[in-house]
């Protein structure tokens, strides 16, 4: 679709003018098409093509007119550890009534590096449902359960049906179900996917596809959550069964309850898990890159806006119809395209807004939204005075922009702020439609919120039944982390454009407002913020 050029009468000088959306969708696209070459295979952590991209970033932050706003200019060096999995040397078994029945690997289930140190481990199971305890809801399906020593199997995903999605948001996530179970007593887990839930692993995952890839970790010890996991596991569909067997239930039985989002038992499986890790450590760096446009006011220049995307995608992995390289066209070219977008936007009419901005293009979000992690732990300003972050993560302008959906939206005084700036563009705000995938916690922003920030996330929306939430949901299906994110793929570019001028308007609100940006008393997600 062409959008027209339009007369946009505004407050703001910038946007008090016509606009070709059309010719900014061209500009917004060139900065995809560069991140998403071939050239650049994917832009894995620590690889030349990701090189390449910081490069690229730091060179259009320069232009935009962005002062370098890193430790060493442009850049924010961050160290990583990482974790091969030496599969030859490693391998899993069921251990049953003294009979060992091998395991294998990769099609029963898969074995994780990031759990544990090298060596064996022997630890019975026990079924925990959701694995999740959610105090708030006075829900806990670990209480009672005895897991000193013991391997928590558990499906992976949102929860009970009747647990606010915030809540089941937090808990759910990787850091704060593993600490509900090691308080528990568990050495381990394995975890297996919710049929409600599209699995990243099925299309493509994070790390790619083909042979193991590392698993990342930050080398700084104060952000390394993950502690005290023996072992952990994916259990594959093909082998669950082995594991449920002389149990009394079925993984049939287990999937269907999950399916249907109803209470699941809790009960100890008849077999041990034993686990052989052998792992090859190594380590690299890997920088963010952060500009920033100082602000104008005396007062609230040293107050900052965060506007994110992330940088990286998987890289090379197993080919689909002869094509080896995950592009990551929208996830995430699009938003770090649509960054760089803002700031010359902004460039070009000469804004002046009264808080400063930080454009931050992150590091290994596909890694477990490491780079943002470490930013938000030591931010290159000060901690206290950033007030909000706005982020950009694979928001899919596959088709004219009437809805935008926000994620976080009834969380914080923000989410009335983007209902203005949309609204005076003529499009309609809503929340997310698909809450079950807990996508405001699976993206950079969390790293933001678990320091107490309010934030948001976008996506591009769609009316209940319309084709466009079938564009958007064959996307996944077809084109999530897999080769055909390339720019081969229509995309819907004008309509890109207005998008960046929804966002445009959103930032620029948050940094002239004499107050900063709050949680509401009801949000969850408060309790950050009083810390």
């Amino acid at each position: 679709m062409k959008r027209p050029v339009l007369l946009i009468l505004a407050a703001t000088p910038l946007l008090a003018a016509a606009v070709d959306y059309a010719a900014e969708g061209n500009l917004w696209w060139a900065h995809v098409q560069f991140l998403a070459d071939d050239k650049l295979e994917g832009r894995n952590v620590g690889t030349e093509g990701f090189r390449k991209a910081v490069e690229y970033v730091s060179t259009e932050f320069e232009r935009a007119g962005l002062k370098p706003a890193g430790a060493s200019g442009y850049l924010q060096p961050v160290k990583f550890e990482t974790r091969l999995l030496v599969a030859e040397e490693s391998g899993m078994a069921l251990v049953r009534d003294g009979n060992v029945e091998p395991l294998a690997m990769g099609a029963d289930a898969t074995l994780n590096a990031r759990g544990g140190a090298a060596g064996t481990v022997e630890a019975p199971m026990v079924f925990v449902g959701y694995g999740l305890a959610i105090p708030e809801a006075h829900y806990d399906e670990l209480a009672g359960v005895d897991l000193h020593g013991k391997i928590a199997v558990y499906v992976n995903g949102p929860g009970p049906a009747d647990a606010p999605g915030p809540l089941k948001s937090h808990y759910s996530s990787a850091v704060e179900r593993w600490a509900a179970l090691r308080k528990a007593g568990a050495v381990g887990i394995a975890t297996i996917q919710n049929p409600r839930v599209a699995a990243p692993g099925d299309a493509g995952g994070r790390g790619g596809r083909g042979p193991a890839q590392p698993v990342f970790g930050l080398a700084d010890p104060a952000l390394q959550e993950i502690t005290g996991q023996a072992v952990a596991i994916a259990i594959n569909a093909r082998g669950a069964e082995k594991f449920f067997a002389g149990s009394g239930h079925t993984f049939e039985e287990i999937q269907k309850l999950a399916r249907d989002n109803t209470p699941l038992p809790r009960f100890p499986l008849a077999v041990s898990l034993r686990a052989k890790t052998v792992v090859k450590s190594d380590s690299l760096d890997a920088p963010n890159v952060v500009g920033m446009l100082p602000g104008s006011d005396t007062r609230l220049k040293n107050e900052y806006v965060v506007f994110s995307a992330h940088l990286d995608h998987v890289g090379v992995g197993r080919p689909v119809n002869g094509d080896s390289i995950y592009n990551g066209a929208m996830d995430n070219a699009s938003g770090i395209a649509s960054v760089l977008e803002v700031a010359r936007l902004m460039k070009e009419s000469g804004a002046k807004p009264k808080r400063s901005i930080l454009f931050l293009a992150v590091t290994a979000e596909e890694k477990g939204e490491l780079g943002s992690r470490y930013f938000a732990a030591h931010p290159t300003v000060a901690e206290d005075r950033i007030v909000a972050d706005i982020n950009l993560d694979m928001f899919l302008p596959l088709y004219p922009l009437k809805y935008i959906e926000v994620q976080g939206l009834g969380e914080s005084t923000l989410g009335e702020t983007v209902r203005a700036a949309a609204k005076q563009l003529g499009v309609e705000v809503q929340p997310d439609n698909e809450p079950e995938q807990n996508r405001f916690i699976r993206s950079d922003q969390y790293s933001f919120i678990r320091r107490g920030v309010p934030a948001l996330a976008f996506k591009f929306g769609y009316a209940p039944g319309s084709p466009e939430e079938k564009i958007r949901r064959d996307w996944v299906r077809d084109r999530y982390h897999k080769p055909s994110d390339d720019l081969e793929q229509p995309v819907d570019k004008a309509s890109a454009a207005l998008f960046d001028r929804v966002i445009l308007g959103l930032i620029e609100r948050v940094a002239d407002d004499a107050a900063r940006p709050h949680w509401y008393e009801n949000s969850f997600f408060r309790r950050f913020a009083e810390r």
